[in-house]
């Protein structure tokens, strides 16, 4: 490190003035020049003063040593950055107090700096900032040897109080075999009180001698500072509490357009109505919802979640709007039936077979995405139920027939009522229309505009392309389907108590088939499709007839015979040549009586050799078992036993 410094040389480090006649200034006020054994003038081109480094102030000389250390370092960058030596850190851990009093003592220096710098000395500078500080002039100097050497940007952090912050916090005692036996039994789903942990456990340290036990306030401090907040949740509270820690995925729907992608759920509404027949239910509400403008697609009301409501509400969802690319839907079992996603590999319920028919939404080409479990986070539509709880179920209308969101949230007049199903109905339809109509939406995509205004101005983009369905595929939706044999022989089929039989239905006897049918409309008939999906028929229901009823069975007669006639013209015309016809026709392949072309000669060897005579049992073997002397010896016996005449050629030939 150097000796001697130059003013242009000594300027700009900490502690000393930042232009070279202020540090003139400092050095006249100080009286440095007149020391001649550490001020002298310079001997070397240009002239002026030298100053010893011993006349320069501590702070200027630690950062001189700091940069004679570390050469390649500029003046500013000297000291240790932001965080590099913990003081950051240290800081950050303080409370507001202490960092309250942090900044008193940096405005303390800044004004020793500025006093000295227009002048005053710096003992002098420090006596009297002490002095209105309260402290004194040690303490000030304590405060300028902490920042000694540190960036001007580090000193709030430096002069943080040493007490406090990151100093280690001196805990009690515990004996290791006590504090696990008192975390692993307040750590418990039952939730017990601590008071009661730590009694028994104090029983047990008497029991096994376990010592030191402190104080139940101080485990209580030892159990908050070493189990983390989420371990404290999943322990006592469960995994969902804990995943609530876990801050939300917050997902932007700005890429999308009308109808690009739908979710659906269902919500059962808080209020009794009285069903037309006169049961007195609650109605859940089956909606379809789009994700880019919120607006409810589609709706109806159902006395449970079933696959027939969610099969009508996607059918009118598509008569109406069109058919979306993707949908979101429950794992319910409403949801994942193979009536609405039969065909879909990645379903949450149920086993994906081979045979299955594919259902509505697989057939529709709609690609599905399934909601995880419990997870209200992943269906936007909730957010529209929880507004339905308040506009449709705490209507005026339902006064009387509210029953609350939960057991302990009756009104006073509760179950006083029902509502008919006509007002219900209407009360709910005014209520989604309302909700789809409201102005000043503060979603990121309504930006004021109502839900209604979204979907309108998105369908009406020239980039939106919605696929509409043809009149065949709304069979699709209109009719549900169901894997089904037909009987062996006639290929009737037997569904839902009632026969169904078509004439094409003789071809797959004993086959299965996919029937497709309008559950409302049962008697109406059925559509009967084949393993490739292949109409093959609309089968029509079989009347059962009473056993003593002629009129019935005359109209069977009459049908089947009806059957028998077309059946025989159909052969008839599949059998038209006759079989004399085919026997005219055959007649040039058959050999004719007259004139019949003689047998193929058989052909003979050149060469033979004669056979040897047969001896012994093959000789036997070789003789007729039948002869004339045999058939005269017969013959004569059974005249003998019979007493009658016989011919005497009985047996010949």
């Amino acid at each position: 490190m150097k000796e001697f410094y130059t003013p242009a040389e000594a300027v700009g480090w900490p502690g000393l003035p930042r232009s070279i006649r202020k540090f003139n200034e400092l050095a006249e006020r100080e009286g440095w020049r007149r020391d001649p054994e550490r001020a002298r003038k310079r001997a070397g081109k240009g002239g002026g003063w030298e100053y010893h480094v011993s006349l320069l102030p501590g702070v200027t000389q630690a950062a001189m040593l700091l940069a004679e250390e570390a050469p390649s370092a500029r003046r500013a960058d000297i000291a240790p950055a932001r965080g590099e030596s913990g003081i950051w850190e240290r800081y950050e851990r303080l409370s507001s107090a202490q960092k309250q009093a942090c900044e008193r003592r940096l405005k303390a220096l800044v004004a020793v700096e500025t006093l000295t710098a227009g002048g005053l000395g710096v003992a002098a500078a420090a006596r009297k900032i002490a002095r209105r500080e309260g402290v004194s002039a040690a303490t000030v100097f304590n405060w300028r040897e902490r920042v000694c050497g540190l960036r001007r940007a580090d000193w709030l952090a430096a002069l943080a109080p040493r007490h406090g912050g990151a100093a280690i916090v001196r805990r009690a005692a515990c004996d290791a075999r006590a504090y696990e036996a008192l975390k692993s039994d307040y750590l418990r789903p039952e939730r017990p009180g601590f008071a009661a942990c730590y009694r028994r456990m104090a029983a047990a340290a008497q029991r096994h001698g376990w010592a030191p036990i402190p104080s139940e306030r101080a485990l209580r401090r030892h159990l908050a500072a070493d189990v983390p907040a989420e371990a404290m949740a999943l322990a006592r509270q469960g995994r969902d509490s804990a995943k609530a820690l876990f801050p939300a995925q917050r997902r932007t729907r700005d890429h999308l357009t009308a109808l690009a992608a739908v979710n659906m759920d269902g919500h059962r509404l808080d209020v009794f109505a009285r069903s037309p027949d006169g049961r007195i239910v609650r109605y859940h509400l089956l909606a379809l919802q789009d994700l880019y403008s919120n607006k409810i697609l589609a709706w109806r009301l159902s006395e449970s979640e079933n696959k027939e409501t969610v099969r009508l509400v996607i059918g009118d969802m598509v008569a109406e709007h069109g058919i979306p690319d993707a949908i979101t839907l429950d794992n319910g079992r409403a949801f994942a039936s193979k009536w609405i996603t039969g065909g879909a590999a990645n379903r949450y319920r149920f086993t994906v077979r081979e045979e299955e028919p594919q259902g509505l939404i697989t057939a529709l080409g709609i690609a599905i995405n399934w909601t995880l479990p419990y997870s209200g986070q992943s269906k936007p539509i909730e957010r529209a139920f929880r507004d339905f709880c308040d506009d449709i179920a705490r209507h005026p209308a339902f006064a009387g027939a509210y029953t609350g969101n939960r057991p302990d949230a009756k009104p006073e007049n509760y179950a006083t009522k029902a509502v008919p199903f006509d007002d219900f109905r209407r009360v709910v339809a005014a209520g989604i229309a309302e909700h789809n109509a409201r102005p000043g939406r503060r979603t990121a995509i309504a930006q004021g505009r109502s839900f209604d205004e979204v979907f309108a101005d998105s369908m009406a983009a020239p980039g939106t392309i919605v696929r509409r369905a043809s009149e065949k595929q709304q069979a699709l939706w209109l009719l549900a389907a169901d894997r089904v044999r037909t009987r062996k022989g006639s290929g009737e089929i037997h569904f839902c108590g009632n026969r169904y039989w078509d004439r094409a239905l003789n071809a797959h006897g004993g086959r299965q088939v996919t029937v497709r049918f309008d559950p409302d409309a049962l008697l109406a008939g059925v559509r009967v499709y084949d393993a490739a999906d292949r109409l093959i028929c609309e089968a029509a229901c079989i009347d059962d007839a009473g056993f003593d009823s002629i009129e019935a069975a005359k109209a069977q007669a009459k049908t089947r015979n009806a059957y028998l006639r077309a059946t025989a013209e159909t052969k008839r015309l599949h059998a038209a040549l006759s079989a004399d016809e085919l026997a005219r026709l055959y007649d040039a392949t058959i050999p004719s009586r007259r004139g019949a072309p003689a047998a193929p000669e058989t052909p003979r060897p050149k060469t033979v050799r004669m056979a040897r005579p047969l001896r012994g049992a093959a000789a036997a073997a070789a003789e007729p078992l039948w002869n004339e002397e045999m058939a005269a010896n017969f013959s004569r016996g059974l005249r003998l036993i019979a007493g009658t005449d016989v011919e005497e050629d009985f047996g010949r030939g």
